[in-house]
């Protein structure tokens, strides 16, 4: 099993490693625009074509952090025809997501409150059966393969809510 994913990872570095190359933006036949590599540019019928993303653009190391992204972005301009949005309906747009966000986060709070209660409320109810036994006198057993489960399925659903906050509040901590 490990040589295989070995293989696998060695086989998709090499692919990877052969990905770069210059990419063009074209006008085909259509009229529709295309994005074409040398290759497919040489023998298209595409025209206008236009250098889009250089090979010596994109960096083979590991980005170590957000200005080194910031720093490759400005390496390819903005296309002329990209749609732009002022910064009015941007913070707009912004503050409707901050609202949304909040309104979420509110409504996993109370669910994880209603799924710590109910994991409360499993805890404090064992699992259990009834028998018969000898002389007719009925028996109490604990059925803890089937408490377990249901613990585990409670226990579940308060990691998911509890993940679920974490996530909301790093998104509405990005939008700061």
């Amino acid at each position: 099993m490990k040589k295989l994913l070995l293989i696998t990872t060695l086989v998709a570095g090499c692919y990877s490693l052969a990905a770069h190359a210059d990419i063009y933006k074209c006008v085909g036949d259509s009229g529709i625009p295309a994005f074409v590599d040398a290759k497919t540019k040489a023998g298209s019928s595409y025209k206008n074509c236009v250098l889009f993303i250089r090979d010596d653009s994109i960096s083979s190391q590991p980005s170590s952090g957000k200005s080194d992204q910031r720093q490759n972005r400005s390496k390819t301009a903005t296309p002329a025809d990209f749609p732009r949005v002022d910064s009015k309906t941007q913070k707009q747009r912004d503050d409707k997501s901050k609202e949304i966000l909040q309104q979420e986060l509110e409504s996993e709070k109370e669910k994880l409150a209603e799924a710590q209660k109910a994991y409360a409320e499993g805890a404090s109810n064992p699992e259990v059966y009834h028998t018969k036994g000898a002389g007719g006198k009925t028996q109490t057993f604990r059925n803890v393969p089937k408490f377990d489960a249901k613990m585990q399925e409670l226990q579940s659903n308060v990691d998911n809510h509890e993940s679920n906050i974490k996530l909301i509040q790093k998104e509405l901590d990005s939008l700061k």
